[in-house]
């Protein structure tokens, strides 16, 4: 008998180990399981934009730095970048490389995606340089 033909619903896309334990459950503990699993997706959710804007607060570049962009002639208007999405995404200036004589630094757009942190070049910090 198949599990589609016994009513039993379809297995998710979870690895073996996770499934075949969860299948030997009763429906009471799997009741709990699923309470945990929410709370905890939500809570991760939470701590996943804490940490962005966190991150945010201590990388974004001022209004001071915004202007020298714009005195630049330098868009920042993440919609002027193909890229770059529309929300979520913010300014940076990143150090690429540091001798004792000089430091490169350059503007970027940086934002979240997924579990990974996005960037775009967008000018050098010093353009005469």
């Amino acid at each position: 008998m198949s599990e589609e033909s016994s009513g039993k619903p379809p297995a998710p896309d979870l690895p073996k180990y996770l499934r075949e334990p969860l299948e030997k459950q009763s429906p009471e503990r799997l009741e709990t399981v699923a309470t945990y699993a929410q709370e905890l997706a939500e809570w991760k959710r939470q701590e996943r934009q804490d940490e962005l804007e966190r991150r945010r607060a201590e990388e974004e570049v001022d209004e001071e730095q915004l202007a020298e962009l714009e005195d630049q002639e330098v868009s920042t208007d993440p919609t002027d970048y193909d890229d770059v999405p529309a929300s979520g995404a913010y300014i940076t200036v990143k150090t690429t490389k540091q001798t004792d004589q000089k430091e490169y630094r350059y503007y970027y757009w940086q934002w979240r995606e997924g579990d990974s942190w996005k960037n775009e070049y967008i000018a050098p910090v010093n353009p005469q340089e």
